[in-house]
């Protein structure tokens, strides 16, 4: 593994300096967008109401890919910041994906939020006919794979000879145009690893309340990781506000009423409702603005809401009674 080394650039990112403003809000739509024209008609949507972001999650083998959508996103959407949400490390070579994220903020003019994460579905991996490692090795392969992203977009040739990322004297012709940098994002709430990383590489943290989002689902555990996230920032010198800390619901419902919004869950299929069982925020626009501002006051600047395709009042009512609420 690389030798632990401080943050090179300690001043927060444009983009994170911004959510020590006001309190934002992106959106990610848990469909597979493979009906592009009501995926793009609510991605217009959520960028015509004024929210941060919009992410694509990476499971090419459950919907389309990852990257794929977020180059065709540059060219159809015009100030709505792009990212990944989060982009596995071992789907794609990090030369590779240093290529694919410089494209994608170039085409976007500079929009670009760049996710990376560890992958957790060991059934996506075998059929991309790629190994599964433990989670440490694929600990390691992020770090290496940061590393070499930095590198490459960087203006000198860059080698890394390290055990998963090996690349010799490259330089990519073109790079992002995001000054100073494209925001990289760690996605995980491991306390040991995950958020160390985040100190040492990140200009943003992202977890939830599911397992696989870092089982943050109480607000003790949203205090405890922001803690465990300033200490580690402590510890290697890196101020503190130049992280942003972001927080992932997947779904959320919002319903004038119980009725509606127990009409709302009954439309998702039945394997989805048991997979996001202890992560689901379903409830009134009142009962949200609680829950949310709670997040506020343990720690949480910005907020990325996962909705169905086929819900749109749900971004509307949040839209129109939670946001104006979220102040820190």
């Amino acid at each position: 593994m690389m030798q632990e080394a401080k943050k090179d650039v300690q001043v927060a990112h444009p983009w994170v300096a911004d959510g020590l403003r006001k309190v934002r809000v992106g959106v990610t739509f848990l469909d597979s967008c493979a009906d592009w024209a009501q995926y793009h008609d609510c991605v217009q949507l959520a960028e015509g109401l004024g929210f941060d972001s919009i992410w694509v999650s990476d499971h090419p083998m459950l919907g389309v890919d990852c990257w794929t959508a977020l180059a065709a996103l540059a060219v159809t959407t015009h100030s709505i910041r792009l990212g990944s949400l989060v982009s596995c490390i071992l789907y794609r070579n990090p030369l590779l994906l240093a290529r694919l994220a410089a494209d994608v903020d170039r085409l976007s003019n500079g929009r670009l939020i760049l996710g990376l994460g560890i992958g957790d579905l060991p059934f996506e991996f075998a059929q991309l006919g790629l190994p599964f490692p433990s989670t440490r090795e694929r600990q390691e392969a992020l770090e290496e794979a940061v590393q070499v992203v930095k590198g490459v977009w960087g203006t000198a040739p860059f080698t890394s000879k390290e055990k998963y990322a090996q690349v010799q004297q490259v330089h990519l012709p073109f790079g992002p145009v995001q000054q100073p940098h494209v925001p990289l994002l760690i996605g995980g709430g491991g306390e040991r690893v995950t958020l160390h990383q985040v100190a040492q590489y990140a200009d943003a943290s992202n977890f939830g309340a599911h397992a696989f989002t870092g089982g943050a689902s109480r607000i003790e555990d949203v205090v405890r990781k922001r803690n465990v996230l300033l200490a580690h920032c402590e510890t290697l010198e890196r101020p503190a506000n130049s992280i942003l800390r972001t927080y992932l619901t997947l779904p959320l419902i919002l319903g004038e009423t119980s009725s509606t919004i127990a009409a709302k869950q009954e439309i998702i299929p039945a394997d989805q409702r048991e997979w996001y069982q202890s992560s689901i925020v379903a409830v009134t626009p009142h009962e949200a603005i609680a829950y949310y501002n709670a997040l506020v006051q343990a720690g949480i600047q910005y907020f990325i809401i996962g909705i169905y395709l086929h819900d749109m009042e749900t971004l509307q009512l949040f839209h129109q009674h939670v946001v104006p609420t979220l102040v820190y």
